[in-house]
């Protein structure tokens, strides 16, 4: 319901309780323009549309608000985003802004967007043929963008939190068995990431803490490794970013098996004759796996060539991710303990590992299950 006072202008209390309030405001180029405002309480409003109508009294043009989508989006990516999230995650937003966010509301005008629109979004970015996950991811980034808009005050609501985002089905992890993974490994010996592969494997270590680890983090035994800090890359021509572990418990120390050992191993001194043949090309990066003159390697780079090696293997395609995946399931099939299994990846909580991989733990299962078989046949568990 509209409510107005001599000076206020107009001013709604929406159905949602937050209030709205607007006026014509004089505006640079001369023209009166319409400028709305937002507050929690009529009060809050009402001084906000008093200041703007004494400055077009006086003849003072307003800055009317003309924020799209896109203009605010490049405005939190660059003065907010930096400050909030990790470089890997703003650079993972910006991407899925510009390939999906921005070519469907764009254009539209911030303070005007609806649920209506949110959700055909949606539809826009489901007919590229993408996964339910990049829907949702999608919806993610909008929303976080719209959350800081309504804390400046810049919009009265937050539509994305107003509309569902699209459910995800579980999908079970497929890793490679034991027997893909060494023919794997025996495939690619030769390759230029031959030691990193290992360590994933054999570790279960993420991609960026691959190519995040130091020779300063392996104790000069060469019997553990320390994780404390991922590689990756920081956005479209910024180049690679190493920065801190994503959370507390990534950072770990892990002790390391033979073949991780022999992997190390070979690595520097193929890192030493690289070093060596480099000559004043070489950069001292202090990084363990790098380019032949000693530099971070791109992502993108070890994902295509993994997949090369796939293919040389003739093994089944997973993602280099899976790698990860296949180490925990190995583990578990070998009789590890899941809470074990947790402190290897470097999981928040058991919650996470338990939820991914509980159904490829049969052995573990099956001694759980022949364990309570042998209680309860064993001559102290019966009647006396």
């Amino acid at each position: 319901m509209s409510q107005r006072a001599n000076g206020e202008g107009s001013i709604y209390k929406r159905d949602d309780g937050q209030w709205t309030g607007a006026a014509y405001v004089l505006a640079a180029n001369g023209a009166r323009k319409r400028r709305t405002v937002y507050g929690h309480t009529k009060a809050q409003v009402a001084a906000k549309l008093r200041d703007l109508i004494t400055q077009t009294d006086a003849g003072v043009p307003t800055a009317v608000s003309g924020w799209t989508v896109r203009t605010y989006s490049e405005h939190w990516l660059t003065h907010i985003a930096p400050s909030v999230l990790r470089p890997t995650t703003r650079a993972n937003y910006e991407w899925v802004l510009h390939k999906h966010v921005l070519p469907s509301l764009g254009t539209k005008k911030l303070e005007q967007l609806t649920p209506q629109q949110v959700r055909e979004m949606h539809t826009d970015i489901a007919r590229t043929g993408v996964s339910a996950h990049t829907v949702r991811l999608a919806h993610a980034v909008l929303r976080s963008i719209l959350a800081e808009a309504a804390r400046e005050q810049r919009i009265g609501r937050n539509v994305a939190s107003l509309v569902r985002a699209p459910k995800i089905e579980h999908q079970e992890v497929d890793p490679w068995t034991a027997e893909e993974a060494s023919t794997f490994m025996e495939s690619s010996r030769d390759s230029q990431f031959a030691e990193l592969y290992v360590l994933a494997l054999t570790l279960g270590l993420r991609r960026g803490e691959l190519l995040g680890l130091r020779w300063a983090d392996i104790n000069a035994e060469r019997t553990q490794l320390r994780i404390r800090q991922t590689a990756h890359r920081a956005g479209t021509g910024q180049g690679i970013s190493i920065g801190p572990t994503k959370t507390a418990r990534s950072r770990r120390t892990l002790p390391l098996p033979a073949r991780a050992m022999t992997a190390l191993k070979t690595r520097a001194a193929n890192q030493l004759s690289d070093q060596r043949a480099a000559g004043g090309a070489w950069t001292d990066s202090g990084l363990v796996f790098t380019t032949r003159t000693g530099t971070p390697i791109e992502p993108s780079n070890l994902r295509r060539s993994f997949d090369k090696e796939i293919t040389a293997a003739d093994v089944r395609r997973i993602r280099f991710h899976d790698m990860r995946h296949t180490c925990a399931s190995l583990l578990l099939a070998q009789g590890v303990q899941m809470r074990t299994v947790m402190e290897i990846l470097g999981h928040a909580n058991m919650a996470i590992t338990s939820d991914i991989y509980s159904h490829v733990a049969p052995t573990t299962l099956r001694n759980a299950s022949d364990a309570m078989n042998a209680a309860l046949d064993s001559p102290a568990a019966g009647p006396e």
